[in-house]
């Protein structure tokens, strides 16, 4: 017996646990329990993707200069919304190049909180693989578009600092400041989800409308909140690295 596995984590590994089993052995991460394979997060997570991949044609489908109909309007303003965003953090250079990294981010994120408030379903932001994946992502993101932005050679030398006497020193402070963001990234929406998503639960098993109502409405705003706020901070470390020294006149 397993704990706490949800309806949906049960059909994947009564139907699927060969296909699960068949991509961990690939990888050489063979599965602890090769019967049930699958684990909430995973499952919750393929379902946050499959409706964003079925939502996206609905969408695409029904675009229209006359006549937009809610959805397009609602990521009209998602859309322009991340874009004011990035203007905000300083990213001046292209910034709606930005927008589809970012906006991807925020709504996948957003997503994936709000599942919990549907019951039967939870987070899947509320396990630390999750989060830490989203961070490690960024975390490439952001360098990469910094090596872009300055060369890989220019970027290099912002480890060192600006005094080259203190080289040596500087280089392990940057590595250790560079390495804590996906880190700092992880444990900030790993913690809000998962202390949202208990209080929600112990509530609702404590009364019955009105208490565990208003908990669930504390938990949709912490779930916009917190999508923000790992957008927010993946664009700032963007303009980071992406930001060039001014040249005096």
């Amino acid at each position: 017996m397993h704990e706490h596995e949800l309806w949906l984590t049960a059909l994947f590994n009564q139907h699927l646990a060969s296909v699960a089993n068949s991509i961990l052995n690939a990888v050489h991460m063979p599965a602890q329990d090769p019967a049930h394979p699958w684990v909430n997060w995973m499952v919750m997570e393929l379902l946050v993707v499959a409706i964003i991949a079925v939502l996206l044609p609905i969408v695409r489908a029904q675009l229209s200069v006359e006549n937009p109909g809610k959805l397009q309007h609602l990521f009209e303003i998602t859309y322009q919304f991340v874009l004011d965003q990035i203007h905000e953090v300083g990213i001046h250079h292209h910034p709606e190049s930005y927008v589809p990294y970012f906006g991807t981010l925020f709504i996948f994120i957003l997503m994936m909180n709000l599942l919990g408030v549907i019951p039967g379903f939870e987070s899947p932001t509320m396990s630390p693989a999750v989060p830490l994946g989203l961070a490690i992502c960024t975390f490439f993101y952001y360098n990469a578009e910094g090596i872009k932005a300055h060369g890989l050679g220019k970027y290099l030398l912002h480890f060192a600092g600006p005094i080259p006497a203190l080289f040596l020193l500087m280089v392990p402070i940057e590595i250790t400041g560079q390495l804590a963001r996906p880190l700092s990234l992880t444990i900030r929406l790993y913690a809000n989800m998962f202390a949202g998503e208990q209080v929600t639960m112990s509530f609702l098993g404590l009364t019955k409308i009105i208490i565990p109502a208003i908990f669930m409405g504390l938990h949709v705003f912490v779930s916009l909140l917190q999508a923000y706020i790992f957008m927010l901070l993946s664009m700032i470390y963007v303009s980071i690295a992406t930001e060039h020294e001014e040249v005096p006149a």
